[in-house]
């Protein structure tokens, strides 16, 4: 019996070692509240399966150096995330406590995090909070993960340094996309210091420094890059649709608050003055104005 498994395993593992299909697969068993044995030799299988096709066709597959921290204190979502991960071409290491994702990343910081809000111990948002004020890695990407689907609670999240914030359950792919354009963002590098001015509100995107009448203002990734582009495109109003594409590198599907908490978020830090720059295009998008 033991041996009729194994062959069924593999035979089901090689119908699914093509890219797309495996990685359709991982995201169907990421929404399955246990993951089991089973489910992890195949997701094993495919990878394998994957690694093997491409190189027998002379395909190089996309190999990425980029190293990605997962803390999360459910074992079999962490195990499932690095396997996940790593099956995209990433270094993935996962850590059951905020405590031990902390120190390792102090250690050998990562390109990446991925932090549960709920951990033992020590919060996901606790920690969050710990690393923007930590100098070497307070730019450092980061996504948080929580069954907390409120729209208060994503703003607390976001407000505390996330860059990003998924509620569980999801899907692997939408992680997978969100993950590679926090890397692309926060991979560019300016060639040259540029200024960008608007009535008190400065910002220079070669040290990410940004103040508003004479006061330092500290942003996440995501407000940051949504003030520069609102300030690089001032003289017209910027759609949603844009925004979505530019910053978050998918396309508004009408029900995402994603945009709104951030722009709300930037609103409060910059201040009043600031903040009233940015105004609403009701049924467009966001413009400045004075």
């Amino acid at each position: 019996e033991e041996d009729l498994r194994e062959r069924h395993v593999e035979r089901l593992s090689k119908n699914l070692c093509t890219t797309e299909t495996g990685v359709i697969f991982l995201d169907a068993i990421s929404n399955l509240e246990r993951v089991s044995d089973h489910a992890h030799n195949i997701a094993g299988y495919v990878r394998d399966e994957m690694s093997q096709t491409s190189q027998e066709n002379g395909r190089k597959r996309r190999i990425t150096m980029e190293r990605i921290y997962v803390i999360e204190d459910d074992e079999n979502i962490r195990n499932l995330l690095k396997i996940a991960l790593e099956g995209f071409g990433y270094e993935a290491e996962a850590f059951e406590t905020a405590e031990e994702g902390l120190a390792r990343i102090q250690e050998l910081p990562p390109d990446l995090a991925i932090f549960d809000w709920m951990l033992p111990g020590m919060d996901g948002i606790t920690a969050i909070k710990k690393i923007r004020q930590t100098e070497n890695v307070r730019n450092l990407p980061i996504i948080v993960l929580t069954a907390k689907e409120k729209e208060l609670d994503k703003v607390v999240g976001l407000d505390c340094g996330a860059d990003d914030y998924m509620v569980k359950p999801f899907g692997i792919l939408e992680l997978s996309a969100r993950i590679r354009s926090l890397l692309r963002r926060s991979g560019r590098q300016e060639e040259e210091t540029v200024r960008l001015s608007f009535y008190g509100i400065e910002v220079d995107k070669k040290t990410r420094e940004v103040s508003c009448d004479g006061r330092r203002v500290e942003l996440t990734l995501k407000e940051y890059e949504l003030l520069v582009y609102l300030m690089e495109h001032q003289s017209r109003v910027v759609t949603r649709d844009e925004l979505l594409n530019q910053i978050w590198g998918y396309s508004y599907d009408g029900e995402t608050r994603t945009l709104d908490m951030h722009i709300r978020t930037l609103r409060q830090k910059l201040g009043e003055d600031g903040g009233s720059c940015i105004k609403t295009v009701r049924g467009v998008g966001y413009r400045l104005v004075r």
